[in-house]
């Protein structure tokens, strides 16, 4: 299959774009450390053979999601649903849309891994992915002319992009680990923070009802 890559792009045309440098290298490394910190305690716990409770497994993450196989993945965590709060001028910015925060994601990539082609579910219908370290792994997407496009950020860069429109994906990841960070926006409240009460809170954690 032939790719191109789009130098020029612009969201309200093309329906995505990229941030470069929407985070210092100084946060990328912070955000990658901690993603790394979170993968060690999950392994540390497994090792233990340690039960996570559900109520609060997405506090550790999990090993498989349904959509890569066997590497690390993290959801909500509260470092990064922070960032997709300070982020948001910045989406805001690019998109020229009014955006409300939806969730976060991260993963941990490994040698092997595949991201199938798929377009995202309601939450995700302004999604970004952005690079926090690692190795070099090209995202690949369909724009409007249903031709394939090739995007390779650097760290700190971020793809904003209509998840729930553009086909996305990645081929066989051919380096040892690289980090990833997805922060969803909405258009409208009606999946504010993932229906979760507050950001930073698990996913189990939605029916939580304040009691006064």
């Amino acid at each position: 299959m032939t790719y191109i890559q789009e130098k020029v792009m612009s969201f309200k045309k093309d329906g995505y774009t990229v941030a470069k440098k929407a985070i210092s290298l100084q946060m990328a490394n912070l955000c990658f450390g901690y993603l790394i910190t979170k993968k060690n305690v999950f392994n540390f716990l497994k090792k233990c053979k340690y039960v996570i409770p559900v109520e609060i497994e997405d506090y550790f993450g999990q090993e498989g999601d349904g959509m890569v196989n066997g590497t690390y993945s993290l959801y909500g965590s509260s470092l990064y649903d922070t960032l997709l709060i300070e982020l948001k001028k910045l989406m805001q910015q690019k998109t020229k849309l009014n955006l409300f925060e939806s969730y976060t994601y991260a993963r941990l990539y490994k040698t092997g891994d595949i991201l199938p082609k798929h377009i995202d579910r309601a939450t995700c219908e302004i999604s970004t992915t952005l690079n926090i370290g690692g190795d070099p792994w090209p995202i690949y997407l369909k724009n409007k002319n249903n031709k394939p496009v090739k995007i390779l950020l650097e760290k700190g860069d971020m793809l904003i992009y209509r998840g729930c429109d553009l086909q996305h994906w990645r081929d066989p990841f051919k380096g040892k680990i690289c980090g990833q960070v997805f922060l969803h926006y909405r258009t409208k409240k009606n999946y504010l923070n993932d229906t979760r009460p507050l950001l930073g809170l698990s996913s189990q954690e939605r029916r939580l009802q304040i009691i006064s």
